[in-house]
């Protein structure tokens, strides 16, 4: 899944997120307590802001529960026993989709 969100970005909000992930903001505020990976900060209005790596964390999740099926419990799981090498093939994944994604402007545009 490639987002569409600015990559020099400190922190997002769970409204951008949520527009990103195309899910409502509830669903990410559920997941938040849900997954002990995920850690947004709050700012002076208790809204949660997202780093990079929160987001990259929401990335593995929905992959894992909305494109693989996963329980939550199931997903809790894996991401425990697993999480480097989940990580690490979601991120080729990530790398490849974007290529992907390269390689088929390029061919429009021939």
């Amino acid at each position: 899944m490639h987002l569409n969100l600015s990559p020099d970005k400190r922190y997002y909000s769970i409204g951008e997120l949520a527009k990103a992930f195309n899910v409502n903001a509830s669903l990410l505020r559920f997941w938040d307590k849900e997954f002990e990976i995920l850690k947004p900060r709050k700012n002076a209005k208790g809204n949660r802001m997202f780093t990079p790596e929160d987001v990259k964390n929401l990335q593995l999740i929905f992959h894992l529960v909305k494109e693989r099926g996963f329980t939550l419990e199931g997903a809790k799981i894996h991401l425990k026993e697993g999480q480097k090498k989940t990580l690490d093939k979601f991120e080729i994944i990530n790398k490849l989709e974007g290529i992907k994604t390269q390689l088929l402007n390029i061919k429009s545009e021939l």
